[in-house]
């Protein structure tokens, strides 16, 4: 079966079925295995890895619409300390990324790399 094939008819499938639809339904069952082709190959053929800490710090800032100076001041370390994170130069301490995770709302086991 065709990747392309399978994600059309994902996306053909889907506005036909609706919440309460009986899972014997032949439309909620050819949706169920067309998914999860889609899912398989794209995991194979697009893996998405974890977030570095680097990301992560700068997608929450950019989330929280705050920058690098104010996340600075709110946990008490210096810009550039801020941006060395943010550039991947260096990593925090656990007391650091304790008050990262609080400030900008990451989940601690994210930001540890679980």
């Amino acid at each position: 079966m065709r990747y392309e094939y399978a994600l059309s008819r994902v996306e053909a499938l889907l506005p036909l079925a609706g919440e309460g639809m009986p899972a014997d339904d032949p439309v909620a069952m050819e949706l169920a295995i067309m998914s999860d082709f889609v899912i398989a190959y794209e995991k194979e053929h697009y893996p998405i890895g974890k977030p570095t800490v680097a990301q992560l710090i700068q997608l929450s800032l950019e989330e929280k619409g705050i920058t690098q100076k104010q996340l600075a001041q709110e946990i008490g370390v210096s810009p550039t300390r801020i941006n060395d994170y943010v550039s991947g130069r260096a990593e925090p301490t656990l007391k650091i990324a304790r008050l990262l995770c609080t400030t900008l709302g990451i989940a601690p086991a994210l930001l540890l790399g679980m």
